[in-house]
């Protein structure tokens, strides 16, 4: 499996373009939010000769969600996203509006991940991990064979996501780090929706917000 990370839009989101040696490829969280960084996306599709089948998103915040509509338009692809963060899709022009971001049009959404253990792509098969806590319905994608995690807004490089906005939780959060990602091992690479790559091992090591947790410093379950 092979991995492409964009930046795209104000929030410097991440977007993954994830493939493999059949040329199709999954498109997570695609942020891309004018004429110049669709471009810049369809351009890199093209030149590696990938052919889309889907889009799939870790969560609903607008920042990850703003070049979905265009790949389904250019590609014909499903939208997969837990319903669970539908609401935060439907309410993208006025979260939008709070940063300063103009939001288009929005997509429909095509395939539930809170229905789903697992989406595949070519051979390759990434596990759906519900992962609520900055959202109610975000998950994590993880690729066992080559130890890839996509962790969307649940866990950054020394920090973890905001729990302050509609729908977060502090407690969800941690439960889901300390209870369903770092269990996977230290080894596995972290792909986050904002940032550098990290390592869950790492992230044991030296993000704060576990590290509290991991010493007894902070009842997370309180």
């Amino acid at each position: 499996m092979k991995i492409a990370c964009l930046t795209f839009n104000p929030i410097q989101e991440n977007t993954y373009v994830v493939w493999d040696d059949t040329k199709e490829c999954v498109v997570i969280d695609a942020g891309n939010s004018d004429a110049r960084e669709n471009t810049a996306l369809d351009n890199f599709i093209a030149d590696h000769g990938l052919r889309p089948v889907l889009a799939v998103n870790t969560h609903g915040h607008f920042d990850h969600t703003l070049g979905v509509a265009h790949l389904k338009e250019r590609y014909g692809i499903p939208f997969a996203l837990s319903a669970k963060d539908r609401f935060l899709v439907d309410n993208a022009q006025t979260s939008g509006s709070v940063f300063g971001v103009k939001i288009g049009a929005m997509p429909s959404t095509d395939i539930d991940l809170s229905t789903l253990d697992e989406v595949r792509f070519g051979t390759t098969t990434l596990r759906v991990i519900p992962t609520p806590g900055h959202t109610p319905g975000h998950v994590a994608l993880y690729e066992p064979a080559t130890k890839a995690l996509f962790t969307g807004d649940t866990l950054f490089r020394e920090s973890i996501g905001r729990t302050d906005l509609p729908g977060g939780d502090y407690s969800w959060i941690m439960r889901s780090i300390l209870e369903k990602l770092l269990p996977l091992g230290d080894e596995v690479k972290v792909y986050p929706g904002h940032g550098p790559e990290t390592t869950l091992g790492h992230e044991t090591l030296y993000n704060p917000f576990v590290v509290e947790v991991l010493n007894d410093e902070v009842n997370y379950r309180s």
